[in-house]
């Protein structure tokens, strides 16, 4: 029952996405729409931030299950463009509100767990640092979150399979070179 309710929650407050900013939606909305009361919103979550968080959480581990490994990142990538785009107004108003950090911090944190499998995986042997190894997962993160956004602010014009497409080309066997140079 518990997990019906957190989902309940959460489709409620992405409905109410669809009409307002995160800022401007209060708990009485959320509950309201659900039709729960204000203390069923309380045991669950401390306040609304903490219903964002757990619906980056659980939606991002479903993204990417099984979609971690050197052969198949471009495919976790392409559902995290999926996933944006599907959730466009949860994202989208999480981002122009007081909110904000949750929204980045769920981009960040999905293509950083890809990236850092893939980087592991293609170091396996390899005598590099843990430092090091978060530093190569980093550099790429930031790269691939940089290329979303663009694609977001630009409209979402290109198809993501062409932008996953062209990362690809761009860094085939680059993560393995780094690894090497240190």
């Amino acid at each position: 029952m518990s997990q019906t309710t957190k989902k309940a929650l959460a489709a409620s407050l992405k409905k109410l996405l669809n009409h307002k900013t995160l800022d401007k939606i209060t708990v009485k909305d959320i509950v309201e729409d659900c039709e729960v009361n204000r203390q069923t919103f309380y045991y669950h979550f401390q306040d609304i931030y903490a219903l964002v968080e757990w619906i980056f959480i659980t939606e991002g581990m479903k993204i990417l299950d099984g979609k971690k490994t050197y052969d198949s990142w471009q495919e976790g990538f392409l559902w995290v463009f999926y996933y944006v785009e599907e959730n466009e107004s949860l994202l989208i108003n999480t981002f122009h509100s007081m909110g904000r950090e949750h929204a980045e911090r769920f981009l960040y944190g999905e293509v950083y767990k890809l990236l850092i499998d893939v980087v592991n995986e293609q170091g396996e042997g390899m005598n590099v640092s843990e430092e090091n190894k978060n530093f190569i997962a980093d550099f790429y993160k930031y790269a691939f979150v940089g290329v979303m956004r663009d694609w977001i602010r630009t409209g979402k014009k290109e198809d993501p399979k062409e932008i996953v497409d062209k990362i690809g080309k761009l860094i085939a066997g680059n993560i393995y070179n780094a690894l090497l140079k240190y």
